[in-house]
């Protein structure tokens, strides 16, 4: 199946045994010409990144996608117990004595000092660890979605090219009667331009100026192309996976093919179809400039 560039997902999941933390990560890509993954993390959860992007590359090929990761407080979560490191306290105020031996004039330590210590109140911070198994568990389900949501978008662009596709082989199909059309008139009209001018018909004078509008107006080569094109673009979409370059490449060729038989053309209807050719190929193109 192909995909989408544009994409969005989203979740939760609860962190520590009490549950009063849970990890946010939220996916959502436009289009791109390479894969481009940027974090929006705090410094607490940086240390994650690297997994999440293995993950993210691991599933996506193209797009920039920004990944938003948080940690927020949950309501009715349980609330920690403040604890004091004891230890900490006992070797705190021998080293005080000790300095206001040596200095007698130092002032004494706070209490708000000695809680702001570094430990004085224990680690009450998550374990890396456990925030890097939960994140990566919330990540594989948020990513599952996300590549859903591609996919799903991908599956609307594949039905739209396929549908301009099938129009455009119609068209394709309708120039060669038209040309046979053309040909046929312009021989009549040549004749009898030839009869006015000339008393007697020089049939090998008019065969030579038919066999020169016909060579000029052959377009064979142009529509066998075209029609080749068309296929490998059904194939493509059929086969699925990253197809957008590739795709805008056989848009380029159709363009180009659908811009020769327009100054090929020698009747209005010819004209119109090769119009009509180039702003279906145009509305293919704006849909694959959507796909991975």
């Amino acid at each position: 199946m192909i995909q989408s560039m544009t994409g969005y997902a989203s979740g939760d999941r609860a962190v520590g045994a009490d549950g009063a933390a849970a990890i946010h990560l939220e996916l959502k890509s436009v289009n791109s010409r390479f894969l481009d993954v940027v974090f929006r993390c705090g410094d607490e959860l940086r240390f994650l990144e690297m997994p999440l992007r293995e993950l993210l590359t691991a599933r996506i090929h193209r797009g920039k996608v920004e990944c938003r990761l948080h940690l927020i407080p949950r309501q009715g979560g349980a609330r920690r117990e403040l604890t004091l490191d004891t230890g900490l306290v006992d070797q705190l105020g021998r080293l005080e004595v000790a300095v206001r031996a040596a200095l007698p004039d130092a002032e004494p330590l706070s209490v708000a000092e000695v809680l702001r210590w570094p430990g004085m109140l224990g680690d009450d911070s998550l374990d890396p660890a456990l925030l890097q198994g939960e994140a990566v568990t919330l990540a594989g389900t948020v990513i599952d979605e996300f590549v859903a949501s591609r996919a799903r978008e991908g599956g609307k662009l594949g039905t739209t090219i396929v549908d301009r596709v099938a129009r455009m082989r119609d068209l394709v199909a309708k120039v060669g009667p038209m040309l046979i059309r053309a040909l046929e008139d312009y021989q009549q009209r040549l004749a009898a331009k030839l009869r006015e001018a000339v008393a007697s018909l020089d049939e090998e004078r008019i065969r030579q100026e038919i066999g020169l509008f016909a060579a000029r107006i052959d377009v064979a080569e142009e529509l066998a192309r075209l029609a080749t094109h068309l296929d490998e673009v059904q194939r493509v979409v059929d086969k699925g996976g990253a197809v957008g370059k590739r795709l805008d490449f056989l848009m380029q060729e159709l363009n180009r093919e659908a811009n020769t038989l327009a100054s090929k053309s020698v009747s209005a209807e010819v004209t119109g179809i090769a119009l009509e050719l180039k702003l279906l190929i145009e509305q293919m193109r704006e849909q694959v400039q959507n796909l991975e």
